[in-house]
């Protein structure tokens, strides 16, 4: 397995751990709203710099 590969699984599983942890302190709606907006910001940043 590539150190590629090895980076992506434990991201994914870095945001899935974060999303079991937000569904027990109920804090859902809060997560769905930060990763809306990095996403967002992601964009806009990526049109401002490409």
């Amino acid at each position: 397995m590539s150190i590629n590969k090895t980076r992506g699984f434990l991201y994914w599983l870095a945001r899935l751990l974060g999303d079991v942890n937000a569904v027990s302190k109920g804090r859902v709606g809060r997560r769905i709203g930060r990763r809306a907006a990095g996403r967002a910001t992601g964009r806009a940043f990526r049109r401002l710099f490409k």
